[in-house]
């Protein structure tokens, strides 16, 4: 994109990314990446490798392989909290909750500098929608011709009404905090139903006010003419019919939307954590050390235990 607004609003809105990315997206607090974690049965590393490399990869390259294990033993010392030498799943998954939240924290910071450019208290909607959608003039935005038109005023109007949202007090001004909600509302309880708001209307192509499988599938997946149907969309068809539908109708509603992007008994951190010690694990004790983690440095530079990589890019870490 050419100008540097349109990027940011590509950057805040689920609706900016490309429908290939927007499904893997759905699932909150699923692992980042756009690959499958297994292919053919077999654990694939650039799934978390991928995840790792995003916007620090030219960081992480220019980062000699003897330099990135020095600081990853670094982690594994911070991760042993009773200093015992192990790493048992609670440290790990301890650990990963941390850099979920840093993300967070580190995300708001840069965001809340690039938009409160004077540097105040709180940020207003007026603000916010010049340095965000000022290329758009006042015709276009009262008249919008173009499909590019169209589609940017439709993202600012969502944005307005999450702004709203994350706006208590409707002052029409969010303080950091409140920029926070707006930013990151899979995160917080009373922002989450415009999250299952949003997700419906980007799926929901007649606008019934449900999601059949074919939009479903289609959110995800555009076959080419003579193209075979792939085993993964199969698997995608069989989650919605057998889990995705509770009712059993053909179609989700807005509670079993919410269901599917927000599960309730899902902990990520926990998920990620027996997923690494599984796989580095040498001994089969169901705990860590340092020589396990640095022999599968392969696996560990590419998971959310090192934030996806970045760990081992910061400079305050070391």
């Amino acid at each position: 994109m050419l100008k540097i607004c349109v990027f940011f609003a590509g950057l805040l809105l689920i609706g900016a990314l490309p429908k290939e990315e927007v499904h893997k997206d759905r699932v909150i607090d699923r692992e980042l990446s756009d690959k499958e974690h297994f292919e053919n049965e077999q654990h694939n590393l650039q799934y978390d490798h991928e995840a790792f490399l995003g916007e620090e990869a030219k960081t992480f390259d220019q980062l000699p392989p003897e330099e990135s294990k020095r600081r990853l033993g670094i982690i594994v010392t911070k991760i042993d909290n009773n200093s015992d030498g192990f790493i048992s799943r609670e440290e790990l998954k301890d650990w990963i909750r941390y850099t979920q939240k840093r993300y967070i924290s580190d995300d708001v910071n840069r965001q809340w500098k690039q938009h409160n450019l004077e540097d105040t208290t709180t940020l207003s909607w007026n603000t916010y929608q010049k340095l965000v959608y000022g290329f758009l003039d006042e015709n276009a935005l009262h008249n919008p011709v173009s499909d590019e038109e169209k589609t940017y005023v439709g993202m600012m109007k969502r944005d307005r009404r999450r702004w709203s949202v994350a706006d208590p007090d409707g002052d029409d001004e969010l303080t950091k905090e409140e920029f926070s909600f707006f930013l990151h509302p899979e995160e917080h309880d009373h922002m989450r139903d415009i999250v299952v708001q949003e997700t419906m209307e980007d799926i929901d192509k007649d606008g019934d006010g449900k999601i059949s499988i074919d939009e479903y599938i289609g959110d995800m997946y555009r076959p080419q003419e003579g193209d075979e149907e792939p085993d993964w969309v199969k698997n995608e068809k069989f989650q919605f019919t057998s889990y995705r539908d509770k009712n059993g109708n053909g179609v989700l509603d807005e509670n079993e939307v919410k269901n599917w992007i927000l599960p309730d008994d899902f902990d990520h951190a926990d998920a990620e954590a027996r997923h690494l010690i599984y796989e580095a694990d040498q001994d089969a004790d169901e705990q860590l050390t340092k020589d396990e983690v640095l022999n599968r440095y392969d696996l560990f530079v590419g998971s959310q235990a090192t934030d996806f990589g970045e760990a081992l890019a910061r400079h305050d870490e070391f």
